[in-house]
């Protein structure tokens, strides 16, 4: 079974339909701020407060979320509940609308609190989201250390430089 089409827009208002509190993390933030790569997933950072979670469970379900492997594009179906989301701080997912990713708490940051603290409130491609500041999302890729995250560094670091002019 083939991945998924990739339709971000259909990933986030799910999201905000179910009331899913989250940050727009990752690749697609930093699309979001001016990021000429193309990334082809989704990276979203829950509140783990468990009525959240719930709504986030209830959220996987409608997207009919598996769990991504190399091995499976299609995915594996898993179960999950509040606490079995909360028990596992990474969650790679195949969904009916592409790849997404959950973290708890991304590289270089304290999780949910901290990244909304700073977080931009916009509407993407017709949906309200909170998506990460560009110098968290540096921060972020600058902790997790990945090849993919150099090489998009000094396009993010240039971006951040105009801005602040």
């Amino acid at each position: 079974m083939p991945e998924p089409e990739f339709r971000p827009e259909l990933l986030l208002e799910v999201l905000a339909r179910h009331g899913v509190r989250h940050v727009l993390v990752g690749g697609f933030a930093g699309v979001i701020h001016g990021s000429p790569y193309v990334t082809t997933d989704v990276d979203v950072v829950p509140d783990a407060d468990p009525a959240n979670l719930q709504r986030l469970s209830e959220a996987l379900d409608d997207l009919h979320a598996r769990v991504w492997t190399d091995g499976e594009p299609g995915g594996l179906p898993f179960d999950h509940d509040p606490t079995s989301l909360a028990a596992s701080r990474m969650w790679n997912l195949v969904t009916d609308h592409g790849r997404l990713d959950i973290t708890f708490e991304p590289s270089g940051t304290a999780g949910y609190d901290d990244l909304a603290r700073d977080a931009v409130h916009l509407v993407i491609l017709g949906t309200e989201v909170d998506v990460a500041s560009l110098a968290d999302v540096i921060r972020s890729k600058e902790a997790a250390g990945r090849d993919k995250d150099r090489l998009v560094l000094p396009v993010l670091r240039r971006i951040l430089a105009e801005t602040e002019r």
